[in-house]
């Protein structure tokens, strides 16, 4: 594993262009469970209460388990020491740019900029009706559904619910990334999730090199990873930084 993680460390540094793709599993030691697998909120949840027709139809029932998971919980998440290493990463012009499947905003949290959120965010709120867009500590969730301060509009998290289509901006940053960058640094993502997981794909057709830190091996370990870090996320970022020799 040494050997492993000085062979990542030497691609890291000798990299022009470096992207992180990052998934659910950054988050975990944070205290967020991941959507899919065993112990994920569809385990626990109705993934329809987030389908965007029923949204519409029923704004009242879809936002009581909204609030319930995204703001009752999730907002109480800090980051953790994957996302302050990639921090410390662009702080020391290694890392360009994040491209996130997680709408929790624990990149930006923790200090990080240029961030793609693909799946968009729940740090803020979007009105359906003005567009007016909010930040959700702004609004109290006491009514619910909360309703826009300009034209009584019904609020929306503004992240990408079942039957909405991925925003441009976020689609074109990630195809570019994945297009230009020479290194893709996977961190907690398995690979299973459309359109968001092709990224990776591209960027290795490219000719990019793509490390992966996982705690299990994926759809893309035995495909397109070159160097695979099996193991926590913030335990393999803190080995790798530390193998950088970096703050």
């Amino acid at each position: 594993m040494d050997s492993e993680l000085s062979q990542a460390a030497d691609l890291i540094f000798k990299s022009s262009r470096t992207t992180a793709f990052t998934g659910a599993g950054i988050s975990v030691e944070s205290g967020i469970p991941p959507f899919r697998g065993d112990n994920g909120l569809w385990s626990k949840y109705d993934p329809g209460f987030l389908d965007i027709d029923f949204f519409y139809q029923q704004p009242q029932k879809s936002w009581k388990i909204i609030k319930e998971i995204f703001y009752d919980f999730f907002s109480k998440a800090e980051p953790n020491d994957a996302h302050r290493g990639l921090v410390i990463l662009q702080k020391n012009n290694l890392l360009t740019t994040i491209i996130t499947q997680n709408i929790d905003y624990l990149h930006q949290k923790a200090g990080s900029e240029e961030v793609y959120e693909f799946h968009g965010n729940s740090q803020f709120l979007i009105c359906t009706n003005c567009h007016q867009k909010y930040s959700s500590e702004n609004i109290k969730l006491d009514n619910l559904p909360p309703v826009c301060n300009e034209c009584k509009g019904i609020l929306k998290p503004d992240f990408i619910f079942f039957g909405e289509p991925i925003p441009q901006k976020p689609y074109r940053q990630s195809y570019y990334e994945a297009q230009n960058s020479d290194l893709f640094i996977l961190i907690g993502t398995t690979g299973e999730v459309m359109p968001a997981c092709m990224f990776p794909y591209m960027a290795k057709q490219q000719g990019a090199k793509i490390i992966e830190i996982n705690t299990n091996p994926s759809h893309y370990t035995d495909g397109i990873t070159d160097i695979f870090l099996q193991g926590k996320a913030s335990e393999k970022m803190n080995d790798l930084i530390n193998c950088l020799n970096i703050k």
